[in-house]
């Protein structure tokens, strides 16, 4: 997949494109539907499909000092997008100058000048330009004028009539609700970041774990969770932690996984890390020896329902989930 990280001087090779526009946090089945329609109409048209995404997320461009809980940073929502088989995707810088263009701005300058784009695609809710005033109405106004096409996605919902919906999402995590959080994204969770050096206190008890602070906003519930870790190709079932550790005093969050079927320590490498189900809140013990007691009984639960989903996984129902899969199936046989 090509990406362009600028939306001037755009190379002639890659104008002409039937983009679909948004933020598209979390890729979840709303957006896909937008991408796909966009896929749609590039292969009856003979024309690539792409993408145009904005970093960073206008909410953290206009309110810097409120940490935002972002479903996928920009490295993990470009390996979605090409999971899904686009061609190109345009990273526009949100900035002082981008979020000054009016609307009309926008579609003439950016979307039709330098993308050339051919034919448009967004969701039902999209807005544009300064002051979020552009609508889909207008910009199929202006398409007409600039030469280029415009559909609209219709809302895609969840049966009982629930919206796709990132804001939906962060609730769910936030309320450890991950399976519906995977639901309504069509794969499971996942969250990535560097190991780092912990206290030891995990090993002292038995079960060593690897350690990392999750991205500023990703406010997942505190608790303990069945997960999987992915390191260099290699896919490893975990119970994991998110929360301050209570019972040894306060302290910021962390998470912890303690890979069970792994020796060795994983320090400075990036790992990412699949949150598959919810097992029990955050708890305070009255000693390190109960705290490892209920850990051997969290790592069973862990255990089973691990092996319950690789015998069966309900995200492989889904394109992303099916594509993420498989990805971390040839990883394996290839070494990657």
């Amino acid at each position: 997949m090509d990406i362009v990280r600028s939306w001037r001087d755009t190379p002639p090779a890659l104008k002409g494109a039937v983009l679909a526009i948004g933020n598209f946090d979390g890729v979840h089945r709303g957006h896909q539907a937008v991408l796909n329609e966009a896929k749609r109409i590039a292969e009856a048209e003979g024309r690539p499909a792409g993408a145009v995404v904005f970093e960073p997320h206008p909410r953290e461009f206009f309110a810097p000092d409120q940490p935002f809980f972002r479903l996928t940073p920009l490295p993990v929502k470009l390996e979605l997008l090409e999971a899904l088989g686009l061609d190109q995707t345009f990273v526009i810088t949100f900035d002082k100058d981008l979020s000054s263009l009016s609307s009309e701005a926008f579609a003439t300058d950016v979307v039709g000048g330098s993308f050339g784009a051919s034919h448009v695609v967004v969701g039902y809710d999209f807005t544009y330009g300064k002051g979020r005033t552009g609508s889909v109405e207008q910009l199929t106004a202006l398409g007409k004028t600039l030469g280029f096409g415009v559909d609209i996605v219709s809302p895609v919902t969840l049966e009982g009539g629930v919206t796709f919906s990132s804001s939906t999402i962060r609730d769910h995590l936030r309320r450890g609700e991950v399976r519906e959080a995977a639901e309504q994204l069509g794969y499971w969770w996942r969250a990535r970041g560097e190991v780092k050096k912990g206290a030891g206190r995990g090993k002292g008890l038995g079960f060593p774990t690897l350690n990392y602070k999750l991205a500023p906003g990703q406010d997942v519930s505190h608790g303990i969770y069945a997960m999987r870790v992915h390191h260099a190709g290699e896919r490893h079932h975990a119970a994991g932690y998110v929360g301050p550790r209570p019972t040894f005093g306060p302290g910021e969050p962390m998470l912890e996984a303690y890979l069970l079927d792994f020796s060795g320590d994983l320090y400075g490498e990036q790992v990412e890390v699949e949150f598959i189900d919810f097992i029990r809140p955050d708890h305070t013990f009255e000693t390190p020896e109960a705290l490892a007691a209920q850990m051997e009984t969290d790592c069973e639960r862990a255990r089973a329902v691990l092996r319950a989903v690789d015998a069966d996984d309900p995200m492989r129902r889904f394109t992303l989930g099916a594509a993420l899969a498989d990805r971390a199936l040839d990883c394996g046989k290839a070494g990657c």
